[in-house]
């Protein structure tokens, strides 16, 4: 179990809010493979421990240890690529009420993991649910990042924006980070770093997670995004909402 702050542990505790029927899906994009350790990790086990703490079943994986390719389709064994792991992972896109991705900060900018799995994602959102919307209406979408140079904002920046163009919602400061001294120094899970006791990356880390799980809870509870104005399926059928179509029926 990770160890949360006493603040962090006191919320947990009093909260009253049942989250057990949420899932979430945490995406570490750091560029080391298992079992070297990654610092991204690291921070994303705290906002992975206030969620199991209040009944969130989360999942985890860490993106390069496994087979993606590089590409903008579903499956990109149809393109040229003999092996794809994405369409598997895709179906744990899927079955999550909450996305989170961690990740590395390089050249002030979010690791090529990142880059690829947001690639990835965009290559399926052209996928309707069952009300005729974009794959990812309903779901929440947030990021974690780690590094030792200027950047956070950035990489978030980055990331949230592509989250809620391909159909994310996202709640207030769905964000987090923690930056070492510019230039070579300790990381965050290295002894002496600060980076665990830092108060402002544990606030906003907590803010994130409880922030992730509220909105997670309200939209599932409000069975989604309302389908009115959204619908690509009525769109290609002529609908422009505010106008009798007598083609189309929802």
């Amino acid at each position: 179990m990770t160890e949360l702050t006493e603040m962090q542990s006191e919320l947990c505790e009093r909260s009253e809010t049942d989250y057990s029927d949420l899932k979430a899906f945490f995406v570490n994009c750091t560029l080391k493979r298992s079992p070297e350790v990654s610092n991204t990790q690291g921070l994303m086990d705290v906002s992975m421990e206030i969620m199991r703490r209040n009944g969130v079943a989360v999942d985890c994986i860490r993106a390069i240890d496994h087979e993606i390719a590089t590409g903008v389709w579903p499956d990109m064994t149809g393109h040229g690529w003999e092996r794809d792991e994405w369409p598997e992972i895709y179906e744990q896109v899927q079955a999550a009420d909450i996305l989170v991705l961690g990740m590395s900060i390089w050249l002030g900018e979010k690791s090529s993991v990142a880059t690829r799995i947001v690639e990835r994602l965009y290559g399926n959102s052209h996928l309707l649910n069952e009300a005729g919307q974009y794959a990812y209406y309903g779901r929440v979408g947030g990021c974690l990042v780690t590094g030792n140079e200027d950047g956070v904002k950035h990489c978030a920046m980055n990331v949230l924006y592509s989250l809620q163009h391909l159909g994310y919602t996202i709640p207030p400061q769905a964000d987090a980070g923690w930056i070492g001294e510019a230039g070579p120094g300790p990381s965050y899970l290295d002894p002496g770093s600060g980076g665990p006791e830092n108060d402002f990356t544990n606030r906003n880390t907590t803010f994130a997670a409880w922030n992730m799980m509220h909105l997670a809870r309200m939209l599932k509870d409000a069975g989604g995004i309302p389908a009115h104005g959204n619908q690509r399926i009525a769109w290609d059928a002529g609908c422009r909402f505010d106008f009798v179509n007598p083609e189309y029926r929802a």
